[in-house]
C-alpha cells in the first residue's frame, strides 16, 4: 500500500518537536495517527490541532521507559483501529556531558529511554507487524552516532544502538516488515531543555539557535519513507543542516 492516506501511526515523543511535526504533517496527509508522550497537556493540545484541520488523532499519556506503556500505545492502534502500519519510535533525550563528570544516572536515563523504549516498541509492534504480514518501523537515530563530539559519548553510544538494532530488525523482516532509520542533525526542538549540564545546554541551545533545521524537515523525510510502496525499504536517511559540519 503505497502513500500515506489511510495508515495507522503510532507515534512516541508526539508531544512537541520532530514528533510533533510528523503528527500533524501525517494527520494531514490523511494518516490515522496515535499520539503518545509523557506531557499530556500539549499531547492533546497536538491532537486538538489535528483534529481541528479535518484529521484524525488520539493520544496516550506514554512514557516509553515503561514497557506496558509503550504495549498500551500500539494496543490503542491496533484495537481501535483494526491494524498498526507503522511505529515511529521518536521519544528521546539527550543530557550529555564529559564521561569524567560520571553523571551515572543521566546516563542510565539515556539507556532507559533512547535504547530499552526502542526495544519495547519492538517488542509491542513486532507480534502485530507479523500478524498482520505487513508494518513499518521508523527510528529516530541522530548524527551524534555518525560524527564523535566530546561530551556525546553515552547518547551516540545509545543512538548507534538504536542503529544496529535498526538493521538487525530489517535482516530479520523476512519482506513482512520495513525499518527506516532517520539520522537528524541540528533541529529547532526542545531537545536541549534534556540536559542537566547548563554549560553544554546552553552551548547546544546556541548552535540550535543558529543552524538548526525546522522539525518539518525531518516529519518530510519521515513521510518520504513511508509512502513508498510496500516493497520499497528506505533504510537510512540523514537530514542536517547544510551549514553544520
Amino acid at each position: 500500500m503505497a502513500g500515506v492516506e489511510g495508515k495507522v501511526i503510532a507515534i512516541t515523543g508526539a508531544s512537541s518537536g520532530i514528533g510533533r511535526a510528523a503528527a500533524l504533517l501525517l494527520a494531514g496527509r490523511g494518516a490515522t495517527v496515535v499520539l503518545g508522550a509523557r506531557r499530556i497537556d500539549e499531547l492533546e493540545a497536538v491532537v486538538r490541532d489535528i483534529e481541528r484541520a479535518g484529521g484524525i488523532a488520539s493520544h496516550r499519556r506514554t512514557d516509553v521507559a515503561k514497557r506496558e506503556d509503550v504495549a498500551a500505545l500500539t494496543a490503542l492502534a491496533s484495537d481501535r483501529h483494526g491494524k498498526l502500519d507503522v511505529l515511529i519510535s521518536n521519544a528521546g533525550i539527550g543530557p550529555i556531558s564529559k564521561l569524567d563528570e560520571l553523571r551515572v544516572e543521566d546516563w542510565e536515563a539515556m539507556v532507559d529511554i533512547n535504547v530499552k523504549g526502542l526495544l519495547y516498541g519492538i517488542a509491542a509492534a513486532l507480534p502485530i507487524f507479523r500478524r498482520q504480514g505487513f508494518g513499518h518501523f521508523v527510528n529516530t537515530i541522530s548524527t551524534a552516532g555518525i560524527q564523535m563530539s566530546p561530551t556525546m559519548a553515552v547518547y551516540a553510544a545509545t543512538k548507534n544502538a538504536v542503529r544496529t538494532l535498526s538493521e538487525g530488525l530489517r535482516l530479520e523482516s523476512d519482506g513482512k516488515y520495513r525499518v527506516t532509520g532517520i539520522s537528524p542533525g541540528f533541529v529547532g526542538t526542545n531537545f536541549a531543555e534534556s540536559m542537566t549540564h547548563p554549560g553544554v545546554r546552553a552551548a547546544i541551545q546556541k548552535q540550535m539557535d543558529e543552524i538548526a533545521l525546522e522539525p518539518e524537515a525531518i516529519a518530510r523525510a519521515m513521510a518520504f519513507a513511508i509512502e513508498q510502496p510496500d516493497d520499497v525499504d528506505v533504510g537510512d536517511i540523514v537530514v542536517r543542516p547544510t551549514v553544520q559540519g
